[in-house]
């Protein structure tokens, strides 16, 4: 799945999760924070293609997902010349310090643990698209 956010851009960020409700939120939380274009994936075989033909700016990858574990799709990833330097944010529940550290040791560029704050979201996104961080109103 495809969609524009908040007008036309060349960003673009592949969202991966297996819950449609988490996905549909998370694409309108992005409409709020920057113009982009979201592509969305429920399984980790589409995001890895997806990753390779649309070659976003940003990935954000749960990391519990049906037919292999985000700690895989990262690895892939990160293994792969057209998809390794493309920043990968885990997007999970899963709340230890220990899952925390086997995400950024498997590859993940950064951790946002659900639920989250729309204002963490927001740093993470701005940071790893080197964007000015807008100064709160």
């Amino acid at each position: 799945m495809l969609s524009t956010c908040n007008g036309s851009s060349k960003v673009v960020i592949l969202a991966v999760d297996d819950d449609q409700d988490n996905l549909v939120l998370l694409g309108y939380q992005l409409s709020l924070l920057l113009p982009c274009s979201v592509i969305s994936a429920s399984n980790g075989q589409t995001a890895l293609l997806l990753a390779k033909q649309f070659h976003p700016d940003l990935i954000l990858l749960d990391i519990m997902l049906p037919d292999m574990d985000g700690f895989e799709i990262v690895r892939q990833l990160k293994q792969d010349s057209q998809t390794c330097k493309i920043p990968v944010i885990a997007v999970s529940a899963m709340a230890r310090s220990q899952d925390q550290e086997t995400a950024l040791q498997a590859g993940y560029d950064d951790y946002l643990l659900k639920p989250y704050e729309l204002e963490s979201l927001e740093a993470l996104i701005y940071r790893y698209l080197n964007f000015a961080y807008p100064l709160s109103s």
